[in-house]
Formats: C-alpha cells, sequence, structure tokens
C-alpha cells in the first residue's frame, strides 16, 4: 500500500494547502481582486490559483475567497479519498464528500456503501456489512477504526433518527469525536456490536 499522505486544508491565503479542485498537496498563487473601472483593490475577495492544476493545463485553476471563506469552489472541508482504495469506491466517496455539507443523511448512505465495497476489496463477502466490521475485528482491525465503521454503518441503515449526529460538524476520523458519536448510538446497536465482537 502507498504511503498515506496527510490532508492540508484549504486556508486563506496559505502559501500551500489541498487543492479543491485536483485534491494535490500544492502552491497557492493569491491575488486580490482589482476593480476594473476604480483601479482599486476589492480587498474582500481574493483568488488562489493552483500551481499544480496550471501545471496540468487544467480547464479551472483557482479558487474564489470572499471575507477570507473560500465560496468558489463550495468549501468541503473533507480529506479526499486514500489513493489505495478502488477506483469505484473513490468515486462514491467522492460524491459522498461533495454533498456532505447539504446531505448529511445522503453522504451517509454513500458513505456505508464505500465500506460495504471496501470490505470487499478486503476479501470480505460483502453482503452483510455487520458480520464484515465483525471478521475485520477478528483480524485485527483497531476498535477505533472499528467504532467509525459501525457509525456510518447504523446512521446509513437509519438506525439513528435524523439530527441526532451532524456528519459536518463531527468527523470520524479523531479519536475522541468517534467515541463520542459511537456512544451516540442506540444501546441495543451498541450490545448487538460488543456481542458480534465478543465471538
Amino acid at each position: 500500500m502507498s504511503e498515506q499522505i496527510s490532508y492540508t486544508l484549504p486556508k486563506y491565503f496559505k502559501y500551500s494547502f489541498n487543492c479543491p479542485r485536483c485534491g494535490v498537496h500544492s502552491q497557492q498563487l493569491w491575488t486580490l481582486v482589482t476593480n476594473r473601472e476604480s483601479g482599486n483593490v476589492v480587498s474582500e475577495l481574493a483568488i488562489a490559483y493552483c500551481v499544480h492544476c496550471m501545471s496540468m493545463e487544467s480547464r479551472e485553476t483557482y479558487s474564489i475567497w470572499y471575507f477570507c471563506k473560500m465560496i468558489y469552489p463550495e468549501d468541503i472541508g473533507v480529506a479526499p479519498p486514500n489513493s489505495d482504495l478502488d477506483e469505484d469506491i473513490r468515486k462514491d466517496y467522492t460524491e459522498a464528500r461533495g454533498i456532505v455539507n447539504k446531505s448529511p443523511r445522503g453522504a451517509a448512505a454513500l458513505l456505508r456503501l464505500c465500506i460495504q465495497k471496501m470490505c470487499k476489496q478486503l476479501k470480505e463477502d460483502g453482503k452483510n456489512l455487520n458480520t464484515d466490521i465483525g471478521n475485520l475485528v477478528k483480524k485485527g482491525l483497531p476498535v477505533q477504526i472499528q467504532q467509525a465503521l459501525d457509525i456510518v454503518r447504523v446512521i446509513g441503515n437509519n438506525a439513528v433518527h435524523p439530527g441526532q449526529i451532524d456528519l459536518a460538524d463531527d468527523r470520524i476520523t479523531k479519536p475522541r469525536k468517534t467515541r463520542e458519536l459511537y456512544g451516540l448510538l442506540p444501546q441495543a446497536a451498541r450490545d448487538a456490536i460488543e456481542k458480534r465482537d465478543q465471538n
């Protein structure tokens, strides 16, 4: 497996970050917008040009920032998919990433599908996600990852009432947030998970 490189979120006037377009960690060339009529600089409006996108001669190479916030493309604040995942999983993950702020429930459903496909990539059956996660636990899957997978599995199955968990605010990649989210699962679901993992 290739080494997983950390993801740097886009930030106003930061020298480099992961481009919201190409996903590559790249230098950003910043410019403030000038009013054509007056020639005055519009200090609250800036454009960042991605050096990598420009080198690839991409159609769109920039992001637009207004009052220090990225407004184009929409700032989603989620890392791109791991390059070791199968292409169809990366495609589903990217779709979920693109809608997480607009439709957390839709993103959760797509992420559940990603996990199911990922289990198949890891040579599990892929028919019963609960069983697949249990098998991965028996093979040494860390507790933090197991809990994160079960969170998405249960939410994706609509076992939690909408609104109890806000996926846009709580990231499952942070250990503390993972434990908090796992604690919000219905007791019956957690009991079933623990019973499964004791076998």
